[in-house]
């Protein structure tokens, strides 16, 4: 990867407001970056902190890059990239992987993957009779590109006969057929959830991988809903037997649809076996803030490389990464108008301002100095930390928590605190090695 010296041209295009922080980092190095957010709600999200407009096309000739940060935009990217231009993130194979679950599933059969048994539905009656005639313990999982505020129908079975969610589907049936018409219903298995990832180039993975572990229940402990993502821990590794048995199988797909940007699969591992659960094929929120905190590459010169399908060697730091998402209440009701507007431009302030290192952007937008909460999320922050042992990390990040100064902020005080057992788990079974 050659140094960059010159500026390029960014062009962001977003669903919602979730790549900022990538965004506001490229502006700091010196590169033009220009933003298109489609949700109105986002409409004061990252001011004072990056250039947004309010079409991207207009400008998809000026970008040297553009960077598509969700699923649903994979014919554009596909299109522009048959033109010739630089682009990361989305094809309509890669979208179709992450959207339809059952799709994503067939897959990973196809190209030899081990995967658990699912059953597709867009009839809950049907649903309900499969789970009478074939009592066990299931998940249930909506299908489609749920917006980051509508995950917490995942639901995961606690009864080894289904009955849980079997009354659950009775009762929910004319509710959640209008929010999750289809839906996927998964055998359930115990074990440890991990994911691993990588960035690709168009024709190959670029190394090392990502091997991270999510927290997605909103309370310590794991407990309360489901919520997009409470905080990550991660750590930078060489191909391993993780790898080489999910993702790196999908390399021909991948390579064949043109794919350019980063790809997960989230999986359950145990003694027996690895087991895909679903595709992120997209840069995660916050994955990407946390993985910026492990990456040593300029940000700039390692996607543009990326942009180009250069084959190189991502230098990263060694050790865990950790981050932990920083929540208002607004988080828990943000179709509560007058909630969203006790909290729309209070403050996020820092007992010593002058030391943000670790600190990532999510909903805030900058007034002339002061960090103040925009749009209606109420995820305003991602705090990250690097650290020789998950240990070092987590004090390292909840140190860095103890800056931060918002009225009835909340966030998760166990990120990565279940890492012993779990490395522990994962060593003994062989996929760390």
């Amino acid at each position: 990867m050659e140094p960059q010296n010159d500026p390029k041209k960014f062009l962001f295009v977003s669903l919602e407001s979730l790549s900022g922080d990538l965004a506001w980092q490229l502006v700091k190095e010196g590169h033009e970056v220009k933003a298109y957010i489609k949700e109105k709600s986002d409409a004061d999200v990252y001011e004072g902190f990056i250039e947004k407009v309010p079409s991207w096309e207009e400008h998809k000739d000026w970008a040297d890059v553009i960077l598509f940060d969700d699923v649903e935009f994979g014919g554009a990217a596909d299109k522009l990239r048959k033109q010739g231009k630089l682009v990361i993130g989305g094809s309509v194979y890669t979208d179709r992987l992450e959207i339809d679950r059952e799709f994503g599933q067939e897959e990973l059969k196809k190209y030899g993957v081990n995967v658990l048994p699912s059953w597709q539905f867009s009839n809950y009656e049907e649903a309900i009779q499969f789970i009478k005639d074939n009592p066990a313990r299931y998940v249930f999982k909506p299908s489609g590109n749920t917006p980051s505020g509508g995950k917490g129908l995942l639901f995961l079975g606690q009864e080894e006969d289904g009955k849980d969610l079997l009354e659950l589907l009775e009762q929910n049936k004319s509710i959640w057929s209008k929010k999750a018409p289809i839906f996927l219903l998964q055998r359930y298995i115990s074990g440890v959830e991990v994911a691993v990832g990588a960035f690709f180039n168009g024709h190959d993975f670029i190394y090392p991988i990502n091997v991270n572990f999510e927290h997605k229940r909103i309370f310590p402990g794991d407990i309360g809903p489901f919520s997009g993502e409470m905080g990550t821990t991660m750590y930078w590794s060489p191909p391993n037997n993780l790898f080489r048995a999910t993702l790196e199988k999908m390399l021909p797909a991948l390579k064949e649809s043109g794919y350019v940007g980063y790809i997960d699969i989230n999986c359950i591992v145990n003694g027996r076996g690895i087991y895909p659960l679903e595709f992120t094929s997209r840069l995660g929120y916050p994955t990407i803030q946390i993985q910026s905190e492990g990456i040593l590459n300029p940000t700039g010169e390692w996607l543009y490389a990326l942009a180009q399908g250069e084959d190189f060697t991502l230098r990263t730091k060694k050790g865990f990464q950790l981050g932990v998402r920083i929540l208002v209440p607004t988080y828990l009701a943000r179709s509560d108008n007058a909630l969203v507007q006790t909290y729309r431009d209070l403050a996020v302030s820092f007992k010593n301002a002058g030391n943000l290192e670790g600190i990532h952007i999510e909903d805030v937008k900058n007034d002339n100095g002061i960090w103040r909460i925009a749009g209606t999320s109420g995820v305003l922050l991602v705090v990250t930390g690097t650290g020789t042992t998950m240990e070092d990390a987590r004090r390292l990040v909840y140190g860095r928590i103890q800056n931060i100064m918002v009225p009835n902020m909340f966030y998760r005080t166990d990120i990565g605190a279940k890492w012993p057992q779990d490395s522990d788990k994962l060593h003994t079974w062989g996929y760390l090695h």
